[in-house]
């Protein structure tokens, strides 16, 4: 199951409190204050796992705490500061404060903290002075930070193919990459995005995104449009897949506008129109003057079913991605 937003809870651990105590020694009956500070609480640290590739985890459990820290002690002990809790993500990872819907971090590797740990509390050892030389109180360790977050998964990916339902757009990806997405001749195979690699050379790949089929009003949230919009975001390289068979110049003209309304960088970005299902096409299709319908436009015709034109169209592609042929 493919899961790219949720949302959950965090809290980071307390700051355990001050210790007031006093010395009781032997030859020191009367000894001055001796209590230790509060540990400070575990932080909670978003941490990037390139390993992982949805939001599954966090689909069943949605509630994370970090440990408080330990309190002070007698004798001038300090209390134990609490562990870090780390929550693996995967890279692309959008987080949102739920309340405010401000972003917090866009996690493409490394990590963050998201929720802070509290400090612990002084000691009432830290508090004499020359006229309050025995203090009989500490301070409280201060409660950790406490928030829901929402968590939006954005695919990183080096090519997105866009096109309406049924465009073609999974048997490509099944025929230059190593991904399986369900395929079949009726709309909307696709319920999710997949990503697939294709070998480039003996050292280099190209990762794939097969952006599930966008439909007019998309980036209205339509169908499930903005759901689907948003894994384009990252992609360096767009190729607008249309079907040759099926009113392709209205497709071009829905997909574009789709993509403009979501967001207008979309359309800076590199793009090749490929037309798909040539296999399947008469001559007077094959050899209508698609350039001048596309202006502008850098085309390829292509079958994914019978392969034709895609060692050209997968070399291009990736010279557009900056990939090393």
């Amino acid at each position: 199951m493919f899961i790219d937003r949720v949302k959950i809870y965090v809290k980071s651990g307390d700051g355990g409190n001050g210790c007031v105590a006093f010395l009781r020694e032997k030859y020191r009956p009367r000894g001055g204050p001796a209590g230790g500070d509060g540990g400070k609480g575990g932080d909670v640290i978003l941490r990037v796992n390139k390993k992982l590739h949805t939001l599954l985890d966090f689909y069943y459990r949605r509630m994370y705490k970090a440990k408080n820290g330990r309190p002070g002690e007698g004798k001038n002990r300090h209390g134990k500061s609490a562990d870090d809790l780390i929550i693996d993500v995967p890279p692309g990872t959008v987080v949102f404060d739920a309340e405010s819907g401000e972003q917090i971090a866009d996690l493409v590797d490394g990590e963050f903290i998201v929720a802070r740990g509290g400090r612990g509390g002084r000691g009432n050892a830290q508090f004499a002075t020359s006229t309050n030389q025995a203090p009989k109180y500490a301070e409280e360790g201060k409660p950790g930070e406490e928030k829901w977050l929402i968590l939006e998964l954005r695919l990183i990916a080096d090519v997105g193919l866009v096109g309406l339902p049924n465009a073609g757009k999974s048997t490509i990806i099944s025929r230059l990459t190593n991904a399986h997405p369900k395929i079949a001749d009726y709309p909307f195979t696709t319920k999710e995005p997949h990503l697939g690699i294709a070998e480039i050379g003996m050292d280099r790949r190209l990762v794939i995104a097969d952006i599930p089929g966008i439909i007019e009003g998309a980036h209205r949230g339509k169908g499930m449009g903005l759901e689907f919009l948003r894994h384009i975001s990252r992609t360096k390289v767009i190729v607008i897949l249309l079907d040759i068979l099926d009113e392709p110049k209205k497709a071009y003209r829905t997909l574009l506008s789709e993509l403009s309304e979501y967001s207008e960088e979309l359309l800076r970005r590199p793009r090749i129109v490929a037309l798909n299902k040539i296999d399947a096409a008469d001559k007077e299709l094959l050899n209508r003057n698609w350039e001048k319908i596309f202006s502008g436009e850098e085309i390829f015709k292509i079958s994914a079913v019978a392969g034709t034109g895609l060692k050209e169209f997968l070399a291009r592609i990736s010279q557009l991605a900056d990939v090393d042929m």
